[in-house]
């Protein structure tokens, strides 16, 4: 057994794990490898007594200065959570392994102290890495590291963060080749994918902890049905089942979608019981560091009842006091429910509770859906990012800046990640042409020509460039923030320009858990003041939307298939789904519903996949389009995650086979090209890819450019592109990720093939179903903004003869 873990395990009165055993025992090895292990069972100390064995059996001298380690995280608060179990470890044994921080809230002397005389092992983020190899000199920075860590490895491997993480450990192995590589993730379906795109290494080892985690999930019930449900309507109304689950258990967790969401839970439940003053927080990534971090810290004493949070907690956290979570709405994926009801009975052997609070009726079928989806061990793919070109550019400017480098060698380094490995020399040549000369079509603007050629050295000799650069590397871009701050300079967190653009001095709005009156706006901050009004706007950060998964999708038609099944949220649902079945049809696994009706507002499709709302708003577009063919007409289109309906004020009624025809999967390219705006969608997904790639500078700290004058500026380029040069790659890229990632193509096709396949059932009707009805309140709610929601439905319900 490793020594140093056993005398920390003797310490502590534990027993190793096989799995913790066979990581060290490869490690010994040298070898590289990816870990799969449950939450709570010592993932972290699986590989640090691996790292802590290499380092102290180097014979001493030049093998033991400098940076030994790199443990790369996604989040902050998971980044805290690691530096105090391993520093925990130096403590116990009393070891001169010294381990800090690097993240963006390290401050600027901390972050020089470490470039001078750097700790045996830093954790810190994918763009922290790129910030350090951007540094003059940065190859003595990591000429004796040894490991690479990636914690939560699955979870950077879906989005272009993953690309950062890709570049630098194989930039990084170009300095150390004998660097082992490892990861730690959650399961997912491509284990053995994700395992390879991170090591490159056919001999690395794969460890799986044969260990199954007891999940006890459980649904709250709302006291009474409604049998014609729209979304958002139970939410808050939940909030006293949700208060008597939090006073029944020492800590909560209570998990929400959005940082909106958070906001409006956390003032409902201190509404409903004042006695939370105190014992409630709120944690999400736009507060400042300072309330997160006192967060973090009280939640690791046990002295908060409960915390409302986001993903901003739902990673590989530690907090043994929490022994409960509630997951608010739709968690989309069982990935995630399942990352999220980890974050209780953290610790080996104990139970991970959570509670399913669904945020209207119909939602509620998806406490079954999982529970189902659990016991079937359904587990979603994470799917990588490949030809990223923003990133590929954004990359050569980052060694561009510190020490320059070589094109072919460069070539030959990046086409051994997996992003990039089937590039071409000529597409790579491009992005060169880019960063060099601005391309084909910006060479007449000197702004453009970044970088220089001196020798065959692609390097940057501009300061102001350097600098540029160097603000604004990452693969994260939002809308503009605005920090929010007190008249004594008090930081709080940010919120997105365009919410604060919308308000009037005075204007009071909700933040952080507190009221507050805007007093003015000062350069990039929003200057404020404590208010004592009840009543108050709740900021809406853009990005919450995300789609249910693949997965997720089956498993809620799979509920559906039999419905007087044993599942508890089936057997309340029962009267709503005898509804149904009265009105139209309920339907089963192997059949597509398809409902047309009239109302008073006009003529009704709807249509019920269940592959989610990004999914339905682009197949809604496209049925739009075929049935204009044949029928001229103008629709309005509303999705949910269950289904979308097509809203016309002319009739547009179908037989059985036009129907059928609609789903048709061949012409599907076409009819999206000419039924959807892609175009104008790309021009959107251009300016996030325009900044990335550096073609577009965001602004410096406080002085940061408005989000109007980056997205004309994007425009100009996508049109400039477009007219004189559509093969350029950053223009194409733009294409390709909408229909990739927005329109998600290859997705929308196999849904369209089995829908083809299933059974349709086409119902006409002469009034709403259950399942209609709160798709079509999708598009009804904008229209009665000023009014109160609930009474306006009410109101709504007596009109269509509902209820």
């Amino acid at each position: 057994m490793n020594a140093f873990a056993s005398a920390y395990f003797f310490n502590k009165q534990w027993t190793p794990h096989p799995f913790q055993e066979a990581c060290w025992a490869a490690m010994a090895q040298g070898k590289s490898g990816l870990l799969n292990a449950p939450t709570g069972y010592g993932k972290t100390f699986a590989m640090w007594f691996g790292i802590l064995d290499h380092y102290y059996r180097q014979d001493t001298g030049v093998g033991r200065r400098g940076l030994h380690t790199l443990w790369i995280t996604p989040l902050r608060a998971l980044s805290k959570e690691i530096l105090l179990a391993t520093q925990d470890v130096s403590r116990e044994l009393e070891l001169d392994y010294r381990i800090e921080l690097r993240t963006g809230d390290t401050p600027t002397h901390d972050r020089q102290r470490q470039r001078r005389h750097p700790p045996q092992a830093l954790i810190t983020t994918p763009e922290s890495v790129h910030l350090l190899l951007a540094s003059k000199g940065y190859r003595s920075f990591f000429e004796n590291l040894a490991f690479i860590i990636v914690d939560e490895w699955h979870e950077l491997l879906g989005n272009k963060r993953g690309v950062l993480a890709e570049l630098a450990i194989q930039h990084l192995r170009t300095i150390q080749p004998a660097l082992m590589t490892w990861g730690i993730s959650a399961t997912i379906g491509n284990l053995a994918e994700a395992k390879s795109i991170l090591t490159r290494d056919d001999g690395s080892a794969l460890i799986r902890a044969d260990i199954e985690k007891a999940i006890r999930l459980e649904t709250l019930f709302p006291d009474e049905l409604d049998k014609y449900p729209w979304s958002g309507h139970l939410g808050t109304r939940l909030a006293a089942k949700a208060l008597d689950v939090i006073h029944a258990n020492h800590t909560t967790l209570l998990f929400t979608n959005t940082r909106s969401q958070a906001e409006i839970w956390y003032q409902k439940l201190l509404e409903a019981d004042i006695r939370l003053a105190g014992q409630l927080a709120l944690h999400h990534g736009s507060l400042s560091e300072e309330l997160r971090l006192w967060v973090e810290d009280m939640l690791r004493q046990g002295e908060l009842k409960a915390v409302v949070c986001t993903s901003s907690l739902d990673l590989g956290v530690d907090f043994p006091a929490v022994d409960c979570v509630i997951q608010i709405g739709s968690p989309k994926g069982i990935a995630r429910f399942l990352q999220r009801a980890g974050r209780s009975g953290h610790r080996p052997g104990a139970v991970s509770q959570i509670y399913f609070l669904p945020t209207h009726s119909l939602e509620i079928m998806e406490g079954a859906s999982l529970t189902y989806a659990i016991g079937q061990h359904m587990i979603e793919e994470r799917i990588p990012f490949i030809r990223s070109f923003d990133l590929l550019i954004q990359f050569m400017m980052t060694l561009a800046v510190s020490d320059g480098f070589r094109a072919d060698a460069l070539f030959d380094e990046v086409t051994r990640t997996h992003c990039f490995e089937k590039i071409t020399r000529d597409e790579f040549d491009q992005c060169l042409l880019l960063i060099t000369q601005g391309g084909n079509t910006l060479h007449g603007y000197d702004e453009f020509h970044k970088v220089v050629v001196e020798e065959g050295l692609y390097k940057v000799v501009s300061r102001k460039v350097a600098m540029q650069h160097r603000l604004s590397i990452g693969a994260i871009v939002s809308d503009m923030m605005m920090r929010v701050v007190f008249k004594s300079g008090k930081y709080l967190g940010v919120v997105e320009e365009w919410f604060i653009s919308r308000l009037s001095v005075g204007d009071v709005f909700w933040f952080g858990g507190r009221s507050l009156e805007l007093l003015y706006i000062r350069e990039n901050a929003a200057v404020v003041k404590p208010s004592r009004a009840t009543r108050a706007a709740v900021p809406s950060w853009l990005g919450g939307r995300f789609p249910i998964s693949v997965d997720y999708g089956k498993s809620l038609r799979h509920v559906l298939d039999n419905p007087h099944s044993a599942y508890p949220e089936l057997a309340f649902l029962r009267p709503l789904f005898d509804e149904q079945q009265a009105r139209s049809h309920l339907p089963r696994e192997n059949e597509l519903l398809v409902e047309y009706n009239q109302s008073k507002y006009g003529y009704h499709l709807f249509v019920y996949p269940f592959e989610g709302k990004l999914v339905h708003e682009g197949m809604a577009a496209i049925l739009a389009y075929r049935i204009g063919q044949a029928h001229p007409h103008s629709f309005s289109i509303s999705s949910n995650d269950y289904g979308f309906e097509l809203l016309s004020a002319e009739p547009f009624e179908l037989d059985r086979q036009q129907v059928v025809q609609l789903f048709d999967p061949a012409a599907l390219m076409h009819d999206i090209n000419h039924g959807v705006n892609v175009e104008e969608m790309a021009k959107r997904t251009f300016r996030d890819i325009a900044s990335i790639s550096g073609l577009m500078f965001n602004g410096y700290p406080g002085k940061r450019q408005k989000t109007k004058h980056l997205q004309a500026h994007a425009s100009l380029f996508f049109k400039v592109f477009a007219e004189y040069e559509p093969e350029n790659l950053l223009y194409q890229q733009a294409f390709d990720e909408v229909y990739d990632l927005q329109l998600q193509m290859a997705r929308m096709h196999r849904a369209f093939l089995r829908m083809q396949q299933q059974q349709l059932i086409y119902m006409k009707n002469d009034r709403f179903s259950p399942f209609a009805f709160p798709i079509f309140t999708e598009s009804f709610r904008t229209r009665y903004s000023n009014e109160d929601w609930a009474k306006q439905l009410e109101k709504l319900k007596k009109e269509l003869h509902v209820g």
